[in-house]
């Protein structure tokens, strides 16, 4: 199948972030004395999009604001890294010359644009989507039904590239296929219904051509 539009995913896909996401996460909630582990963080947040808040609390107020603790902290250990995985820039420019490609993330447009600020990749997608841009997070497929419209292209033409169950439902769920690329805190996950599963991005443009 040939396909004009790729929508990537970002974080744990074009760069290497689910790790801190994951500290600050932690930290947060060792300020309430709960110890989060990365199975947990694995299975709640990267499977299925819950808060993993959820385990410790269900105060909306102590929630808030372990919420915008963890955010602070993020925004601290993303400042000044040099975050693009392995072969991602080598990938975006074989793909560039002939493919419309995207980006369709989770994360908030403050963080978004902390990961980029030097990263040098954004110049090879036609729009990227944030958090702020649709109301419902992955598993539900808002993000990927609006990145669809803002394409203008039908939904066979079109592949999303993720790493994550969460990311993978909601592409399934808006119709589009997906290949998933397991990062290190996904590896093991069940991804039998995604369209196909890599072991790395290196031979995705061969695969694409």
């Amino acid at each position: 199948m040939a396909y004009d539009f790729i929508f990537w995913d970002n974080d744990g896909v074009l760069v290497d972030t689910e790790g801190l996401y994951y500290q600050a996460s932690r930290e947060a909630l060792a300020r309430v004395d709960f110890d989060l582990t990365a199975e947990q963080f694995a299975a709640i947040s990267l499977a299925s999009g819950r808060s993993v808040f959820e385990l410790a609390t269900d105060d909306h107020d102590v929630m808030e604001a372990l919420r915008h603790w963890r955010n602070l902290r993020y925004s601290e250990l993303l400042g000044g890294r040099d975050l693009v995985l392995p072969g991602v820039r080598e990938t975006l420019e074989e793909l560039a010359p002939r493919l419309n490609m995207a980006v369709v993330t989770s994360s908030r447009r403050d963080h978004f644009e902390l990961i980029h600020a030097g990263s040098g990749l954004l110049d090879f997608f036609a729009f990227t989507l944030c958090r702020e841009d649709y109301r419902e997070a992955k598993p539900a497929p808002e993000s990927y039904l609006l990145a669809l419209q803002r394409s203008g292209c039908a939904p066979e033409a079109c592949l999303v590239i993720e790493d994550s169950l969460r990311g993978m439902a909601a592409a399934k769920a808006a119709g589009l296929a997906c290949w998933v690329i397991p990062s290190s805190q996904t590896q093991g996950q069940d991804f039998s219904a995604a369209d196909r599963v890599l072991e790395q991005l290196d031979g995705l443009a061969r695969l694409l051509g």
